[in-house]
């Protein structure tokens, strides 16, 4: 098997254009209204992703752990503000809280696997640790948004029991419980549901990048198992310690509920 990397001329590049056009197409025919956010969408793809990609290549050179260290809180600060954006709540603040926990959450996640299961010398080496921190901040963003909005839509929906249970003599804490962890099980479920079909339905992008790359198969698979692993456990902690830390907000002096 050759061990090198198949380069994609621009012109090739450019071919896979034909997908968001097959896109569009279906878009138009069946009058969805989603061209101008394929179009807007495959734009953006071209351009992030060669920025990126730029951005990669200067700090692969420098090697400086601050440089590392930056890049990944920007990248935090990028995901919490996509997660941000797909929660609809106005009532209750909390896109300051979810980016300090998702930053402080995924970068001990990722800093524990680069230093110790994988052992890369040093731990903050580029190469993995912006990549590995990339995969659980771009699969934990969708978790974390997950279990906030299913957060604020039962506090809401269940506004009358939760008042009910602090009429009772319970607390905050005890009358959202159930709510909460609804929310942490809508946040875990897509991340679950990756493992059942793991191997089986998909293989996914860390061992399908190493396999293209020319790496053993079966040294791919251990790294996909690490990454698997890392993702369900950054999503269960990221989504229990945030909506642990949002549900105190939605809650005014008194243990007043502020979502009816």
């Amino acid at each position: 098997m050759d061990a090198g990397v198949i380069d994609i001329e621009l012109w090739r590049l450019l071919l896979a254009l034909v997908f968001a056009l097959v896109a569009g197409g279906c878009s138009l025919a069946l009058k969805l209204g989603l061209g101008r956010d394929i179009l807007i969408g495959t734009v953006r793809t071209f351009a992030q992703l060669f920025l990126m990609g730029w951005v990669l290549g200067i700090v692969f050179a420098v090697e400086s752990p601050w440089l590392v260290l930056g890049l990944f809180l920007v990248m935090a600060a990028a995901a919490a503000h996509t997660a941000r954006g797909r929660v609809k709540e106005s009532a209750v603040a909390f896109a300051w809280p979810m980016y300090f926990s998702m930053a402080a959450v995924y970068l001990l996640v990722t800093v524990t696997v680069t230093g110790a299961v994988i052992h890369a010398q040093p731990w903050w080496k580029p190469q993995y640790f912006l990549p590995i921190g990339g995969m659980v901040l771009g699969n934990s963003m969708n978790s974390v948004a997950l279990a906030l909005d299913r957060l604020f839509s039962d506090l809401r929906a269940r506004a009358s029991i939760v008042e009910m249970k602090l009429c009772l003599g319970a607390d905050a804490a005890e009358a959202s419980a159930d709510e909460v962890r609804t929310a942490v099980r809508a946040g875990m479920i897509p991340s679950l549901n990756s493992m059942m079909a793991v191997g089986l339905v998909s293989i996914p992008g860390m061992m399908t990048g190493q396999i293209l790359g020319g790496s053993d198969p079966t040294q791919a698979i251990r790294y996909q198992i690490v990454v698997m692993l890392m993702i369900v456990g950054a999503t269960a902690l990221g989504s229990t310690i945030l909506t642990l830390i949002i549900r105190r907000r939605c809650f005014g002096p008194g243990d007043r509920p502020l979502l009816r």
